[in-house]
């Protein structure tokens, strides 16, 4: 993994894990909003690093990496964490772990539960064949589906598909959904999820809710996967600012 520093040194911390096919980058617009009110670190997960070859693991080291990167550099100790998808079932891994200290955590549409062990293999391939059209995405096609939303994860997915092409989304893919989250830790945890993608994410939010009855959900209407920040990085930097400060 590599990680990545902004903002004031002395201020609250804040750490960002993005989803998986895309790097910290897709949370620029949200670290400009917030930079000058927090100290915020990024992670690149293996597999999607910028311009270099790497290699996915399993969520499981993922985690670990982190931890160890907040044990060294943050006393073991963050204000806030958020997670979007796949970055999400990192930092809830990391929750289960309970080896640093997270006052407030945000789980976006973070995966907690495994799949069928028949409909693994279908699907990591079929969101490979996904991401490859992603990066593929041009003409008639982009044209079709042209959105706000739709280009910025395709930008986001060109830049790093070529490090490492399919092997690093099928290896993530059957990491991801081969493990369950069998317990969580920390004094305030909140589940994101839009409209749009409920079908999968609302049975992930009863199975949070399950472990920490405590938890709060945020259903978000008509919104897609990871939407709310590509389209709203203002109200994703006002959430994270209230959770803060609540």
């Amino acid at each position: 993994m590599e990680f990545h520093t902004f903002g004031n040194p002395a201020a609250p911390t804040l750490l960002l894990l993005p989803g998986l096919g895309v790097s910290h980058e897709i949370f620029l617009p949200l670290i400009e909003r917030l930079k000058d009110r927090f100290h915020i670190v990024t992670a690149d997960i293996d597999g999607f690093l910028l311009g270099k070859k790497s290699r996915f693991t399993s969520v499981d080291d993922q985690s670990a990496q982190v931890n160890r990167y907040v044990l060294e550099h943050f006393d073991g100790q963050l204000d806030i964490a958020y997670g979007l998808s796949l970055g999400g079932k990192v930092l809830s891994r990391m929750l289960e772990r309970n080896e640093i200290a997270v006052g407030h955590a945000v789980l976006d549409a973070a995966p907690l539960l495994p799949l069928p062990k028949w409909s693994i293999n279908p699907l990591r391939y079929y969101q490979a064949l996904n991401v490859w059209t992603c990066y593929h995405w041009t003409g008639f096609w982009r044209w079709l589906f042209h959105s706000h939303y739709f280009d910025v994860l395709l930008d986001e997915v060109k830049k790093v598909f070529p490090s490492d092409k399919t092997r690093a989304v099928l290896e993530g893919y059957k990491s991801v959904y081969t493990n369950k989250l069998e317990s969580i830790s920390g004094p305030d945890i909140h589940y994101w999820y839009g409209t749009k993608e409920a079908f999968v994410a609302k049975p992930q939010a009863k199975h949070l809710l399950s472990l920490c009855p405590e938890a709060h959900i945020e259903v978000f209407p008509k919104m897609n996967h990871g939407q709310l920040l590509v389209d709203h990085p203002e109200a994703v930097a006002e959430r994270i600012l209230k959770i803060v400060s609540s």
